[in-house]
């Protein structure tokens, strides 16, 4: 279960020298536009990343007046601190480096609802698989090793392509066609627990807008053409082999998992033809589901919702707050104020943010 006990936010963004000790329930933090709210809900995600959702330039991230952010916080006991210079990254974890972003990830597995991070739902199929991994690392965090060499592999198989240097493509295709088994397994198992829990809630009273917003569904499009079966490695090997003339052309493999998508529907509607406000529904659903699936294998996330009443309206918000407070888990909210927020007093802590200044 995560838990942040303690928190030091210092030159990111707008955000100096910033510390709180925020409730292991709801921590709503109120300002006006323009005054860091969204920078502290990016500075939580960073902790949990060592990247942010809104750019990769981390020189966007400095201040102008420093050349160094620093993001650090207690988590279930853990220490944790994050250093970033624009060429240098330095994670630790009670005082020993840690050899990879993926130990933060695991220790503070982090759900983001955010304008600024798009919707799920009618967003780019980079931001479907994003959704997607992110599940699927926290159910099976050993397969990352699997997606690093399956990326590796494939920015090899690129390079020979762009070079029509077609000798080595065999043996590159022959690992690429394994890895690649692995990942539509698991993603395909993943899909199967989402829809399975979100059938179990249509059927529960545990929140009202799950049986309001209708037929759910979720169509995998593994990354393959038609008539190739992502979970058989030689029909996979032998697509890859027996077009090899056609990559040569492209210049880059335009299939596999790197290229997976998902299509949702409402009642039969796909993505495409529903309106903004449904798409917006729909995926506040999906993250929800997502959380609620990762408390019932006992992997407990850190939820960040940035200005909450711009993107939902009021009965929207009161159920989302009820369903998130019902399964225990830390959320971070950011609103402007102008919306009355229905919380019992004891579960929340209330900050203003003004001008990066953060006070309780």
């Amino acid at each position: 279960m995560a838990i942040i006990e303690k928190l030091h936010v210092h030159r990111f963004r707008n955000l100096s020298n910033q510390y709180l000790e925020p409730n292991k329930n709801i921590n709503l933090f109120l300002g006006k536009n323009a005054q860091g709210k969204t920078n502290f809900i990016e500075a939580l995600y960073y902790l949990g990343h060592n990247r942010s959702f809104k750019t990769t330039k981390t020189k966007d991230i400095i201040p102008f007046d420093s050349n160094l952010l620093q993001v650090g916080a207690i988590i279930d006991d853990v220490r944790v601190l994050l250093k970033k210079t624009s060429s240098k990254s330095e994670i630790t974890i009670n005082q020993q480096k840690a050899q990879n972003n993926s130990q933060l990830s695991q220790l503070l597995p982090t759900q983001i609802i955010s304008p600024d991070r798009g919707f799920v739902v009618g967003g780019a199929p980079k931001l479907k698989r994003s959704y997607l991994d992110w599940g699927v690392f926290h159910i099976k965090p050993t397969l990352l090793t699997t997606y690093k060499s399956y990326n590796k592999i494939l920015k090899n198989i690129n390079l020979l392509l762009v070079k029509n240097n077609t000798k080595e493509l065999e043996y590159w295709f022959s690992k690429l066609a394994y890895l690649s088994l692995d990942i539509s397994k698991a993603r395909l198992e993943y899909i199967d627990a989402l829809n399975n829990t979100i059938n179990k809630t249509h059927k529960s009273d545990k929140v009202g807008f799950f049986q309001q917003v209708g037929d759910l569904t979720m169509n995998f499009q593994n990354g393959w053409v038609k008539g190739v079966d992502p979970l058989d490695y030689d029909s996979v090997l032998y697509y890859l082999s027996t077009n090899i003339q056609s990559f040569v052309r492209l210049k880059h493999l335009a299939c596999g998992p790197h290229k997976a998508n998902i299509e949702y529907s409402l009642n039969r509607k796909t993505e495409n033809h529903l309106s903004r406000g449904e798409q917006k529904t729909l995926s506040l659903v999906y993250w929800l589901v997502q959380v609620l699936l990762l408390v019932e294998k006992n992997i407990k996330p850190v939820v960040l919702i940035d200005d909450i009443s711009s993107e939902l309206d009021q009965q929207k918000i009161n159920q989302t707050l009820q369903f998130l407070s019902a399964l225990d888990v830390q959320i971070f909210i950011t609103d402007i104020g102008n919306t009355a927020l229905n919380f019992a007093q004891e579960n929340i802590k209330t900050f203003q943010i003004n001008n990066g200044i953060i006070s309780q």
